[in-house]
């Protein structure tokens, strides 16, 4: 062997400990998955270079500009949006840099010529768990005066919130108070964001090709492999599965109607982790379609057209656009189209409005008041379907091919009509088992079990679920007895749950019974809120335990909630502040530092809606 076929043949080979990871990571992975990240593997060791590398010597010798872009994803829409403009930028020969936000390091702003934000915003306002970092440091007094810097940010958001894409504004402000130049206004997306986002990357990159073109070869060209969760499917190419399964697994005298859905992903290569959510695609109900379009007097028959492609207004109302989900703007356009006074009183107060759009659905808006109008100047006024997402209550090492959801029916009273959520309503009553669905797998890497090691499996885990917010936990449980009966050595874990009665809405009562027996599940705490006079909650139940809790949490404990954003969150929240102060004897401030540290170092993660 020639001596320089002896180095390289050193370095390709793995030392005892690297070989002790990798055996790890893989130990869970089924047949088909090894085939598949051995063809991952391989084509990535042909690569010349990665996400993160600087580029060679030899480009950089030329002096060419780059352009940095960096996404803060809490669900993993800005991040799409984001490798679709590296894409475009890297066609029209630019030198790009592509990062997730987290993993950016700030010492690098100050070098930074342009750079591009693509940000959500998470909850009320907040900057997605990977850009807390990044926004603490922004607005702190150690972030730099940017004069050199080019800019421009898109944000994310969602209108009904007070908030709205609060994270985007928050670094164009800030940027702008640095001596950072906008190279365009930033521009706020909806949840229909994708047109709007691909224009403004069109046009952004048509401004800069001229500055920040490299002519350089592919080579030359920093790149940025990504690990597809999702193989060949996407949310803009999902996979048709089959629905196995859509049982109701409240009590008949529930007042709630929770359905434990079975979808199979055959053949797909589809995969996913604990923590994952699955998008799911619906069609509207057509019995509400035939009543809006009875109250508005169309026939259905009415072309009209949408994105460049001519429908029947039927077709479109059922298919392709949003009728249960309520926009500010199309209240605001209805009140003043038809001048209605209920309607035009709320235009002065934002958050009035707001509660109204999300508590009445577009049939309802029209009810109010009908006047004349055209069918293509109503379908413009309504935003496109959006898939719904859903925390997937299953782990593959367990169910294989399939995939679980823990879904609960939104249904409400208005007037004598019973009124049904789009994707619910599609899941628990219009679809039949057997019949098709499609969906695709939205990564969630800030909600994860700790890692698959010997020290990730020994860590203590905290989880706090209200309602349908137990499916993400059910996939934790799933997936630790797997890596348990391949040997691994388990820590401790601890459920808080909460729901209204014990006898009905006990969800998946006997497996969590059967957890407790066999060790996975170390201790339980439930909170039946109706099951006595004053109301009990998972916080009751957090801050009664306060003691153990803050002694779990100095152990080295992860923490995870899951379930409603606006109040219980914010409560079990106030609570884990509660505890932490109480038990330490610190501040309330430093409370809150206690539980940001535990945020940025990924040991307190929440999925909430």
């Amino acid at each position: 062997m020639l001596p320089e076929q002896q180095k390289n043949s050193a370095t390709a080979s793995l030392n005892s400990t690297q070989l002790t990871q990798l055996q790890q990571i893989i130990g869970n992975y089924s047949p088909l998955q090894l085939a598949w990240a051995s063809g991952y593997l391989a084509a990535k060791s042909e690569q010349q270079l990665t996400l993160g590398m600087s580029v060679p010597t030899e480009v950089e010798n030329k002096q060419t500009s780059k352009l940095t872009i960096l996404y803060a994803s809490q669900t993993g829409n800005a991040k799409g949006v984001a490798k679709n403009l590296a894409q475009l930028a890297q066609a029209q020969g630019c030198q790009v840099n592509l990062q997730n936000i987290a993993e950016y390091k700030v010492k690098n702003l100050k070098n930074e010529r342009y750079l591009i934000i693509v940000a959500s915003t998470n909850g009320e306002g907040e900057p997605p768990d990977d850009a807390l970092a990044f926004h603490e440091f922004l607005f702190s007094k150690k972030a730099p005066k940017l004069p050199q810097l080019h800019y421009s940010v898109l944000a994310l958001g969602d209108s009904s919130y007070e908030f709205f894409c609060q994270t985007g504004k928050d670094f164009d402000q800030r940027l702008q108070a640095l001596g950072a130049k906008p190279i365009r206004a930033r521009v706020d997306c909806d949840v229909d964001y994708q047109a709007e986002a691909k224009t403004w990357s069109e046009k952004l990159v048509a401004e800069l090709k001229e500055t920040l073109a490299t002519h350089a070869s592919a080579a030359e060209i920093v790149a940025f492999p990504q690990l597809d969760t999702s193989c060949a499917y996407s949310k803009d190419k999902p996979y048709v599965a089959e629905l196995l399964v859509s049982q109701k697994i409240t009590g008949r005298d529930s007042l709630k109607d929770v359905r434990h859905v079975e979808i199979d992903l055959g053949d797909s290569g589809l995969h996913y982790q604990a923590g994952d959510a699955l998008g799911v695609y619906f069609d509207n109900d057509s019995e509400l379609v035939d009543e809006l379009l009875c109250l508005l007097a169309f026939s259905g028959q009415e072309t009209i057209t949408l994105a460049e492609q001519q429908l029947t207004l039927k077709n479109a109302l059922i298919n392709h656009l949003e009728i249960t989900q309520t926009p500010v703007s199309f209240v605001e356009f209805w009140a003043n189209h038809t001048h209605d006074e209920t309607l035009t009183s709320l235009l002065t107060d934002k958050n009035a409005l707001r509660v109204f759009a999300s508590q009445h659905q577009i049939i309802d808006v029209l009810s109010y008041s009908t006047k004349k109008i055209t069918a293509q100047a109503f379908v413009e006024q309504l935003r496109k379907i959006t898939p719904r997402l859903y925390s997937i209550a299953s782990s593959q090492s367990e169910v294989e091919n399939e995939v679980h959801l823990t879904v609960g029916l939104v249904q409400y009273q208005q007037g004598s009509k019973t009124r049904y959520g789009a994707a619910s309503g599609f899941l628990a009553k219009r679809l039949a088992e057997g019949e098709k669905v499609k969906v695709f797998v939205e990564e969630n890497n800030n909600f994860r079990l700790p890692a698959n090691t010997e020290q990730g499996n020994k860590t203590p885990i905290i989880m706090i679920g209200a309602g349908t917010g137990i499916a993400p936990f059910r996939a934790f449980m799933q997936e630790r007895e797997a890596r348990a009966d391949q040997g691994a050595e388990l820590g401790k874990s601890w459920l808080f749950f909460g729901e209204q009665t014990f006898t009905q809405d006990f969800l998946y009562q006997v497996e969590w019974q059967n957890y407790l027996k066999s060790g996975v599940l170390t201790k339980m705490d439930v909170a039946f809120s109706r099951d006595q006079q004053e109301k009990v909650y998972v916080q009751h139940r957090l801050k009664a335990q306060a003691k153990e809790v803050y002694q779990w949490l100095e152990q080295g404990a992860h923490i995870y909630l899951c379930g409603d954003a606006n109040r219980m969150a914010k409560d079990v929240h106030q609570a884990l502040v509660d505890i932490i102060r109480e038990q330490s004897g610190n501040s309330r401030e430093q409370a809150e530092n206690y539980l940001k540290t535990l945020r940025s170092e990924k040991r307190y993660q929440k999925d909430v809606y």
